[in-house]
């Protein structure tokens, strides 16, 4: 079976159908020459997401299992439990919401990560997501030392189903500090699920664990809507870890 090809208005591979998986790249779905705003709410919505390099075209995956983790599973070690102790306690660390997502992208796709050369956070994937997020649709969370941007994450909710993208650190657990409070604040709005997309050893010391696909999927159908929630926390969302 040819891998689908698609025009900016062409509706992705069904998967719950015979879907294309070439075995030396297992989880690949789809390409295109473009990606846009349309496309990517439309690949969210069917469990694929993104994934390329600057000389690549735009390639669609839909990995089986898919890694996810489910926020009250997020594991707290003894040191960050003690640093979320500590910033609840001083003025000077922050939790903020949405206050630089520009910044917090581009921060994501300068971020030096063993065992990858370069960044998937292309021009193109900058500006549709920039665009998401202009529509409510995408957002940060970043992590403030003296009132400045340290370390955060960037995701895509859609209803009841946030999307994790990618997170950067410049101080030592700058960016689990965003994802600790992400978590909680995922809790407290009744969001069961983070999709964190592909499988990697740090997902994974974080609490991250691969499902099939078909459960993933079930997930989706059940959670992924229209309606909106109010991104609006701060740090005292972390009082929920202890």
């Amino acid at each position: 079976m040819k891998l689908t090809w698609l025009r900016p208005s062409d509706a992705f591979p069904s998967l719950n159908e015979q879907t294309y998986y070439d075995t030396e790249v297992p989880g690949l779905v789809a390409a295109s020459d473009t990606i846009s705003v349309d496309q990517l709410i439309r690949a969210y919505q069917g469990g694929i997401f993104p994934w390329y390099s600057e000389e690549q075209p735009v390639l669609w995956w839909s990995p089986d299992p898919r890694m996810v983790l489910i926020p009250s599973e997020l594991k707290i070690s003894k040191n960050l439990a003690k640093k979320i102790r500590q910033i609840l306690r001083d003025p000077d660390w922050e939790i903020r919401v949405n206050t630089d997502f520009i910044n917090t992208i581009m921060s994501c796709a300068n971020q030096n990560r063993a065992g990858q050369n370069g960044t998937w956070i292309t021009h193109a994937v900058l500006q549709a997501y920039s665009e998401l997020h202009q529509q409510g649709l995408a957002h940060s969370v970043e992590t403030y030392y003296q009132n400045q941007c340290v370390g955060g994450l960037y995701c895509v909710n859609l209803g009841k189903m946030v999307y994790g993208e990618s997170m950067f650190a410049k101080v030592t657990d700058a960016s689990k500090l965003a994802l600790a409070a992400l978590c909680a604040w995922c809790i407290a709005q009744d969001i069961g699920m983070i999709d964190c997309q592909q499988e990697t050893e740090h997902l994974k010391s974080l609490g991250g664990r691969p499902i099939p696909r078909h459960d993933f999927l079930s997930h989706l159908a059940q959670n992924c809507g229209k309606d909106r929630i109010h991104w609006d926390f701060n740090k005292a969302i972390l009082k929920h870890w202890g």
